[in-house]
């Protein structure tokens, strides 16, 4: 979808600062602040506030990583859902199927982990009660907001089974500011806030999983928690170290694709000019560099940092002039990203870097009955080949494209940043990372600024299997050099309309050298916001 948005300039705060996809879950983020909360306190109050208002992106019952800096360390976490103890590729493969379904399929939900990660973040870094943190959102679901125009857009364009699964959505979400109500998420919500992750995953939530998942999904199951703190994983480029979440993400292409362009940089072979169509070509060489052999390597034991360190020494496959036509992934995901920095009551200063999702739009269009929360469909990314690393199994999580970045200087707080967009996330990271650290932009000139995305041969969804290589997207309000320039260059180009949201919506936060911040959220996302104190 696509609007005609004019460009913002970068928002500016001396203390702290929000960046979301809607303006409502930015001001519950803000309000954390204003109570003198920190910055978890605030990506959990934003997180949950949009987690209401906009299904269409993410929910509690989707996944969700962060990255959280404080005290000049970083600390990642993994609260992606692992599959039901019912999963049975085998059996799925003896129906004829060769890939996972994409949708109205119970079996390509796993357990969400989105409110085990609210508890993981809050147990170990939240400062304010969890009912004051959740209290904001709980308001949006039982008193009601009003529908953007992404979720007023889609819902008409859903097929019956999916309308018939959605009704509540459906009925109330009629038109942009519509006033849509959620009760059952309120009630849930008001669950969490007193009894923590049980009243979720063990009451109606649990229950209702449970009865749907026909054997799916046991009381083990989802009495495990499915978040865990992890090890990020981090690459120098730029003059910076960007941080990320390791495999089971696809964070680790952002970095390796980085550390390509950083020698391109080093050697003296980068242009100095980003409307240039030879920054565009080099950057896309180095993303088709890093993810030629995603499907392969990306599964949750995967070692992230030999990754990276396999994909730095692909420097020789990158043509400086000529499209090279590899192979890449490419598959669409509504997510939403989100970040947060400032400075708590005890002025710590701390930034999270989160993002939640439901994988495709609205997930797998299936929803829990007693509350009403739909499902996401993140097991669509195992694979179903017998004997492949990312094979569906019991208790396994799946391969994910969600992307969340920081950057760091020495020890110190450089930037939080990160951006929705399926498979090309790494490659809109890589694009603003360029942006920010190599020339310097600013926040807001470095979201505004067009982009490129890699797109599948045929339909998107066949890129784990195609011989030919992608066709390249151009957004409308990218240098005019682009298309021709790329074109020129072998690359199979197509030009799309501006600030369309299939390039993302992209949200940074930048610490100024004299400490305060400086941020921007993507207009792209059309009622995104930043805003600070």
């Amino acid at each position: 979808m696509t609007w005609s948005n004019p460009p913002r300039t970068s928002v500016r705060a001396p203390r702290y600062l929000v960046a979301s996809a809607d303006h409502l879950a930015t001001s519950a983020g803000n309000e954390m602040f204003a109570r003198g909360g920190n910055a978890v306190d605030a990506a959990i109050a934003t997180n949950a506030a949009i987690a209401v208002t906009g299904p269409h992106l993410c929910g509690m019952g989707g996944d969700l990583f962060a990255l959280v800096h404080v005290d000049g360390e970083v600390f990642a976490l993994n609260a992606a859902g692992r599959a039901g103890s019912g999963a049975d590729s085998g059996a799925m493969r003896d129906q004829g199927l060769t890939e996972m379904p994409f949708k109205l399929d119970i079996r390509s939900v796993t357990v969400p982990g989105c409110v085990d990660g609210w508890v993981s973040l809050h147990e170990r870094f939240g400062s304010l009660p969890l009912d004051v943190i959740l209290a904001p959102a709980q308001r949006l679901a039982a008193d009601g907001f009003p529908a953007s125009p992404l979720l007023a857009g889609l819902l008409p364009r859903l097929d019956e089974a999916s309308r018939a699964n959605l009704l509540e959505l459906v009925e109330h979400a009629t038109q942009t500011g519509a006033l849509v109500r959620r009760p059952g998420v309120a009630l849930a919500l008001a669950g969490v806030a007193i009894g923590g992750r049980d009243t979720f995953y063990r009451g109606a939530f649990g229950d209702g999983l449970i009865d749907i998942g026909n054997g799916l999904f046991t009381e083990s199951d989802l009495g495990a928690s499915q978040a865990e703190w992890v090890a990020p994983i981090a690459a120098e480029m730029f003059g910076v170290k960007v941080h990320t979440v390791g495999p089971s993400t696809q964070g680790y292409l952002t970095l390796g694709s980085g550390r390509l362009v950083d020698q391109l940089v080093s050697s003296g072979l980068f242009p100095d000019d980003p409307e240039d169509d030879h920054w565009a070509h080099l950057l896309i060489e180095a993303s088709t560099a890093a993810g030629r052999d995603r499907p392969e390597r990306l599964h949750q034991d995967a070692d992230g940092d030999a990754l990276v360190a396999e994909i730095a020494g692909r420097g020789g496959e990158i043509d400086l002039e000529q499209a090279s036509n590899r192979w890449a992934p490419h598959r669409d995901g509504d997510t939403t990203s989100l970040c947060t920095a400032g400075r708590g009551h005890d002025g710590r200063m701390m930034g999270v870097s989160l993002i939640q999702s439901n994988a495709s739009g609205l997930g797998s269009h299936l929803v829990e009955p007693n509350t009403g929360i739909n499902l996401h469909n993140r097991g669509m990314g195992f694979s179903l080949e017998a004997g492949h690393p990312g094979e569906l199994a019991p208790g396994r999580i799946p391969p994910h494209t969600l992307s969340a970045a920081l950057a760091t200087r020495g020890s110190d707080l450089v930037s939080v940043f990160g951006t929705m967009g399926g498979d090309a996330q790494p490659q809109i990271l890589l694009q603003i990372a360029t942006r920010l650290f190599h020339h310097g932009q600013s926040p807001a000139t470095s979201i505004n600024a067009g982009r490129w995305a890699l797109k599948g041969p045929q339909t998107g969804f066949d890129t784990w299997t195609a011989a030919s290589g992608p066709r390249i997207a151009v957004e409308g309000h990218a240098s005019g050099a682009w298309v021709e320039g790329l074109a020129a260059r072998g690359h199979r180009v197509e030009a799309s309309p501006e600030w369309d949201s299939g390039f993302g919506h992209a949200h940074a936060i930048v610490v100024d050298v004299n400490g305060s911040l400086s941020g921007a959220a993507d207009p792209r996302t059309v009622i995104g916001s930043c805003s600070g104190g």
